[in-house]
């Protein structure tokens, strides 16, 4: 999985988003504590909201950012993302109400929303090899679980020997190294194409999307894995310290074991996608997330919590499995999109998955609050279930990438037509995506 590394740009790449990814996790330590300066036991609360804000900025403006960048130049809309959220960092230990909070967090979002989703897309033309750019995605998902580990503990060294607000110093030094890392990559310039109305190319990442098959199934995936994930994500704390009396370190040990699985699944993920399609792994993946969560629920209901040891195997084991459904899918995005059109797709999944998030959040926590936790998690594995079922319905079994369709609108002798005898039949056969030419899915 490493080997993809000795690509420099790659590389470079790959740095930028570590750096970013530690000063974003010192930056989550240091807005904990800032909140709580400012609003002592509602802390939670501004948290939340401040939670509620991101999701509505990622899922409102990840596709308006992309339509607005369409003509930028890569580099500088990457570049000039990371200098907002450096910006907007260096703000924040100045700030003296909770409402400046928001505000700084919605820009900080937004820039972020203009960020990921261009930078995700970038790297499948950098990887144009299916297999390195499988370990491309695996290797990020690591960044990630590592991250989720590393950043809280860095936070706490740095916590020894000066105050907080010093935490949002990581946080800039982290988005300008990013951005900095950037600016030294020999990035694929975008192929232009013609010039779009603003709406079209606002709504056209999310047409290409909802047309694709197999990305409905990825959306549908997505809520799967939205549903188990905000459970585990919102309700860990509470689980740990109220059912199991545990401390905040049991707490850390949890979501480490939920970390832990993650990796071990984006470690063996680039061999077993040699072996096993993308549909059925995801999918399988997806069901036997589900069932856990439901067993887990309906456990809770009848006997009660289960022992430590068992309740950190089965965190790990929920990890594993929403790392399968998640880290394969840029592959089905790079496989379902022109080059030109890949911020937007990039983009539209960026928004669509968030709102998933969106819907189970609030699911994992008031539902939580007002009919206890092993109903909240019930509830969640039946959306995960549904979202599994969706999955297997709308993304066909065998899914080839090359299929033969007429071209009845197509005059005789148009390019596209050219050789397979499709000059006369206007039938042909060939790599199928959604475009100008391809607006519909062939039935």
């Amino acid at each position: 999985m490493f080997s993809v590394l000795s690509h420099p740009t790659y590389a470079r790449l790959f740095t930028a988003q570590v750096v970013a990814l530690l000063g974003t996790g010192l930056l989550t330590v240091a807005l904990g504590l800032l909140a709580y300066d400012l609003a002592g036991e509602s802390a939670g609360a501004v948290l939340g909201t401040a939670l509620a804000i991101k999701m509505i900025a990622y899922v409102g403006l990840a596709p308006v950012a992309s339509a607005v960048a369409e003509r930028l130049p890569r580099k500088a809309v990457l570049v000039g993302a990371d200098l907002v959220r450096a910006s907007i960092a260096l703000f924040l230990p100045f700030i003296d109400a909770v409402w400046q909070i928001y505000l700084l967090i919605f820009v900080l979002q937004a820039a972020s929303a203009t960020f990921t989703p261009a930078f995700q897309a970038t790297i499948p033309d950098i990887l144009e090899d299916e297999a390195e750019y499988t370990k491309a995605l695996s290797l990020s998902r690591l960044a990630y679980d590592l991250e989720n580990l590393i950043s809280p503990t860095l936070a706490g060294l740095l916590l020894l020997v000066m105050s907080y607000h010093w935490l949002f110093g990581g946080t800039v030094v982290g988005f300008i190294g990013s951005a900095a890392l950037v600016l030294a990559a020999n990035l694929p310039a975008i192929r232009q194409k013609a010039p779009r109305p603003f709406m079209e190319r606002l709504t056209r990442g999310a047409r290409i999307y909802l047309a694709t098959p197999r990305l409905r199934g990825l959306l549908s995936l997505n809520l799967a894995a939205a549903a188990a994930g905000a459970f585990v994500i919102v309700n860990t704390v509470v689980i740990v310290r109220a059912g199991y009396a545990g401390s905040e370190t049991d707490v850390a040990y949890a979501l480490a074991a939920f970390g832990g699985g993650s990796m071990i699944a984006a470690l063996g993920l680039p061999r077993l996608l040699e072996r096993f399609a993308d549909r059925r792994l995801m999918i399988t993946s997806a069901a036997a997330l589900a069932a856990l969560t439901v067993a887990h629920a309906l456990w809770l209901i009848l006997q009660g919590l289960p022992p430590w040891p068992a309740f950190l195997i089965l965190w790990a084991a929920s990890g594993l499995l929403y790392s399968a459904i998640l880290t394969p899918s840029g592959r089905l995005l790079r496989r379902s999109a022109h080059s030109e059109d890949r911020p937007a797709v990039f983009a539209a999944q960026f928004a669509l998955s968030h709102a998933c998030w969106l819907l189970t959040y609030p699911v994992a926590g008031w539902a939580g609050e007002v009919l206890g936790l092993p109903v909240a998690m019930a509830l969640l594995g039946l959306i995960a279930i549904v979202g599994a079922g969706l999955a297997a319905r709308v993304w066909p079994a065998g899914d080839p990438e090359e299929i033969t369709h007429a071209h009845t609108d197509l005059p005789v002798g148009h390019p596209h037509l050219a050789g397979q005898d499709a000059h006369h039949t206007r039938k042909h056969t060939h790599r199928l995506v959604i475009d100008d030419l391809h607006p519909a899915w062939p039935a």
